[in-house]
């Protein structure tokens, strides 16, 4: 077990493997266009705004019932399977998704239950950046010697928070970023999972985050209280401008500082995993930033906004085509709502 008086050997982090399976059924923008359209009669539902707005073509639908936990921990068996280990060497379990099944316990005890796993385990969330942040404080721990084995697990189920019900046009505008997103897992074969391990060979090169906190209500999933109906989500909103000012003001040169810190660059890169809420604003944030888009491996299409899974997706999918192989550079840069952003350096 990982809890002990003495601390590991110091090592180096590195990315064992990823996993990512998704569900069979999936919903195409027109078909989905339909469903406001059906429930709100008295609301214009134009066709084609939502792919127009968003370069989302179609998006993933979990069965009902499902819970993020049971995604996760799903995607972690295919890992674990896939890597050789079993869940008694895992060390630490992080949960990093922003899809929870529970206010109390961390969602990461319902997956470590799941597995069989009696490690320590805890949640990280910070937004669709959870990942990267989790990623950052797995290579913290393990460079310190406090563990060998971190298992990084991720289930969204993001369809909930889709404004079903709206009351005029303009509520039906300030639904849209809403339709984008997708369900990633369920209780048998999907989820998204990583595995980092000590390493005498570096893996985690580097990683920087900034933050741009006065903006933190542009994109809000809010949760309100009340004595009758106890805690409830609320509707997803956004405020484009508002979103977008706040990534302004962001301090993007800290996404290049991993990268400068090693005389590299962005086109030293095999890939390039970069969130992705629309295909409009992946464009935005990459020119922004000096990212060539020849680099980013683009998901926002077939995928819809996979939320915190976004970019373990983008790496599973950049390692089977054969992208990305055993010793490339890869960098996996995140924004996310609050705002931040950041970049993790890896060698795969």
């Amino acid at each position: 077990m990982a809890a002990q008086s003495e601390p590991y050997p110091r090592r180096y982090a590195h990315v064992a493997g990823v996993a990512v399976h998704l569900p069979e059924e999936s919903l195409t923008t027109p078909e989905l266009e339909e469903l406001p359209a059906a429930r709100n009669p008295g609301t214009r539902v134009p066709r084609g705004i939502i792919e127009q707005a968003s370069g989302v073509e179609r998006r993933h639908v979990a069965a009902p019932g499902q819970t993020a936990a049971g995604m996760a921990a799903a995607a972690a068996r295919t890992l674990l399977e896939q890597t050789g280990h079993v869940p008694p060497v895992i060390d630490l379990i992080i949960y990093a998704g922003v899809s929870l099944d529970a206010v109390e316990p961390a969602t990461a005890h319902m997956v470590a239950a799941e597995l069989g796993a009696s490690c320590p385990a805890f949640d990280v969330r910070n937004a669709c950046n959870g990942v990267l942040n989790a990623i950052e404080l797995a290579d913290t721990l393990i460079t310190a010697g406090r563990y060998r084995t971190v298992l990084i697990v991720c289930g969204e189920v993001a369809a909930p928070a889709i404004r079903w019900q709206v009351e005029s046009d303009a509520g039906f505008a300030a639904s849209g970023p809403s339709y984008t997103v997708s369900d990633l897992g369920t209780a048998s074969d999907l989820g998204t999972a990583m595995l980092l391990e000590a390493s005498a060979v570096p893996g985690v090169l580097g990683h920087r985050f900034c933050a741009s906190s006065a903006h933190r209500g542009a994109a809000v999933l809010p949760v309100t209280r009340s004595v009758s109906a106890g805690c409830q989500v609320g509707a997803f909103t956004v405020d484009p401008v508002g979103l977008a000012v706040g990534v302004y003001k962001l301090d993007r040169s800290v996404l290049r500082a991993p990268l400068d810190e090693r005389g590299l660059d962005w086109d030293d890169m095999a890939a390039i995993c970069v969130h992705q809420a629309s295909l409009s604003s992946l464009h935005t944030f990459c020119e922004a930033a000096g990212i060539p888009l020849g680099k980013v491996v683009v998901t926002i299409a077939e995928h819809g906004n996979l939320v915190a899974s976004t970019i373990p997706m983008q790496l599973h999918q950049a390692v089977q085509s054969g992208r990305v192989q055993r010793g490339d550079l890869v960098a996996l840069v995140g924004v996310a709502s609050g705002v931040s952003a950041g970049t993790v350096l890896l060698r795969w």
